[in-house]
């Protein structure tokens, strides 16, 4: 039987094999462009409009002085929490939390795709920034002033990361849809308070979005931290997540 199996195989025309392997992947592929194209093509249109204009684009200081006008107190003290509960230091301590529990449970993938999305994150924001040498919005004196430069925003990226790797980690269980709702009020709340606080360009904000987005994204199409079992490259018998070389189906 295996050895009718392999000799169809063998017959199949080169455009018949291809064809296939579009139909099985076409899940994948969709997502990668998608997920990953369309996402990195915003960034890559972003930064070099920034590059050539670093006053930004023509809707950057219109959203910046409309968000400004509805300044008071209360939103003042909103800002301010919710722009230290979104920096990325603020972040570790749940990421560790999570990875030592991923690494108890011994869920290899999951751990490799969560340490490999954060600390790639963190060399994207540090080199683009370094990079672009964009400064911050100068319009009004900010209640939280910033000195690093602008360009993406960190905690823009943060947010999408963080929010990313929850999604992937419970989008199986009960607990996906909410983390969906709730992380992506948080991605908004962290967005509005950086330009709250005009520290930000919006299209800081949605450099780092895409970026942080395609990154994600793509990671997890290489790692799959969706999956919880996978086959062995050695033999037919499924092994659990210890093995980072799972099969798509």
């Amino acid at each position: 039987m295996e050895k009718v199996e392999q000799a169809n195989k063998e017959s199949q025309s080169p455009l018949s094999f291809l064809t296939n392997l579009l139909i099985a992947r076409w899940r994948s592929l969709l997502l990668l462009l998608i997920g990953v194209y369309l996402p990195l093509q915003v960034f890559e249109i972003l930064t070099v409009k920034i590059w050539e204009n670093q006053a930004g684009l023509p809707w950057d200081v219109p959203i910046l002085l409309a968000v400004h006008s509805t300044a008071n107190p209360q939103l003042d003290v909103l800002a301010v929490t919710l722009a230290t509960i979104g920096l990325p230091w603020t972040a570790i301590p749940i990421l560790g939390a999570i990875a030592l529990i991923l690494l108890l449970q011994k869920r290899w993938r999951s751990l490799a795709y969560l340490l490999t999305a954060s600390v790639g994150s963190i060399i994207i924001s540090y080199t683009a920034k370094e990079l672009m040498h964009r400064v911050r919005p100068q319009l009004w004196q900010s209640i939280a002033p910033e000195s690093s430069f602008a360009f993406p925003s960190a905690h823009a990226m943060t947010s999408i990361i963080l929010v990313a790797i929850l999604l992937f980690l419970t989008w199986a269980s009960s607990w996906g849809w909410l983390v969906l709702i709730f992380g992506s009020l948080y991605i908004i709340a962290i967005a509005w308070c950086r330009l709250y606080l005009g520290v930000h360009f919006p299209s800081d904000i949605l450099a780092g979005w895409m970026v942080a987005l395609g990154w994600t994204i793509g990671v997890s199409l290489i790692i799959k931290p969706d999956k919880t079992t996978a086959k062995s490259v050695d033999s037919d018998r499924p092994k659990d997540e210890t093995t980072l070389l799972p099969e798509e189906i």
